[in-house]
């Protein structure tokens, strides 16, 4: 990949997008992981305001500490960085406190995990409300559009998506080109929606490189037939999650009334 060239189309495109929208920056959530960085990095260079807001709930401190190391980088490195940090620890046990039980307790557990998404949200566009910017997301290609391991109306919701037409493998190039910090682009990727140290792929059951190639193979209509061994499983692994998710990257289903039934005529 031309990491110079796509990182200038990318910047390009953010002020663009910004500018026609008559908005004066961004706002990023940052996690401490590798996508967020790149991310807020490409906001930055576009010469616009650009607000990092930190959103621990119960935080594994790694993850927190990663996400100050990174923000401190920047604001040295840009003038037009800011940074808040809101600790919604409180409001999500208050909020969770005042919720239906259930039995369940996985499904529980999934619930809260996406409500924590789902906090951070909507926090973020009140920061952009009161300041007249735009929530820029930080999933890439194979989470949007692969597995869509993302919260619908968490972190799905955003206004513009920077690197969604990015695999992993292209973000850490990206990274390595931007200078990212390197505890920040090794670290273990994770959503950090748990408070503990749980990773992406313990939760996956695959490696980011690995749903990259079953997601091409997938693309190619390969059926499963063709692979053997772990190659199989991964395969099996992304199939399963991309028709699951797809209710995410999807449009929401309208319910189309017909011409016929908007008559009066029995």
């Amino acid at each position: 990949m031309q990491t110079a060239k796509v990182t200038e189309h990318i910047v390009a495109w953010l002020k663009e997008y910004a500018t026609k929208a008559n908005c004066k920056g961004f706002v990023i959530g940052i996690s401490g992981g590798i996508d967020s960085a790149v991310t807020s990095t490409l906001c930055a260079k576009t010469g616009m305001t650009t607000l990092c807001v930190e959103m621990p709930i119960h935080q594994n401190q790694s993850q927190e500490i990663r996400g100050k190391t990174h923000i401190e980088w920047l604001k040295n490195s840009f003038e037009n960085v800011d940074s808040l940090a809101v600790d919604l620890s409180e409001t999500f046990d208050a909020l969770s406190g005042v919720l239906p039980q259930t039995s369940n307790f996985e499904r529980r557990d999934l619930s809260l995990a996406n409500t924590r998404a789902r906090l951070r949200m909507t926090s973020l566009y009140y920061m952009a409300g009161i300041r007249g910017f735009l929530v820029a997301g930080t999933g890439n290609k194979v989470e949007d559009f692969g597995v869509g391991f993302y919260t619908k109306y968490g972190d799905g919701g955003v206004d513009l998506s920077p690197i969604a037409d990015l695999l992993k493998s292209e973000v850490k190039e990206l990274a390595s080109y931007l200078s990212i910090d390197s505890s920040v682009v090794n670290a273990a990727p994770t959503d950090g929606l748990w408070g503990d140290d749980r990773t992406d792929e313990d939760q996956l059951g695959a490696t980011y490189l690995e749903l990259e190639w079953a997601m091409q193979k997938y693309d190619l209509n390969e059926p499963a037939e063709n692979f053997v061994g772990r190659e199989r499983e991964v395969f099996e692994i992304y199939t399963k999650l991309h028709r699951s998710n797809l209710h995410k990257m999807r449009p929401v289903p309208i319910c189309i009334i017909e011409k016929e039934l908007r008559n009066n005529v029995n």
